[in-house]
């Protein structure tokens, strides 16, 4: 009987061991997404930026030929 109890020992052990490794793979998902958004952020920022100066220019021709 003792050997059964000592053989339900040992899951317990590992459980801390993959709840460890499961909390380690969430935070290691939650950086990823955090970082993949702020390079998102970051390139819909420099197309915003590049779309204005694509369309500032085009302004400035319309009103050159306009002239």
């Amino acid at each position: 009987m003792e050997s059964s109890g000592g053989r339900k020992e040992k899951p317990k052990a590992k459980e801390p061991v993959s709840r460890l490794e499961k909390a380690k793979q969430k935070s290691a998902q939650q950086e990823l997404k955090q970082r993949q958004r702020a390079e998102i952020y970051a390139l819909n920022r420099v197309m915003t930026e590049l779309e204005q100066q694509q369309f500032d220019t085009f302004c400035k021709q319309m009103q050159a030929s306009g002239e």
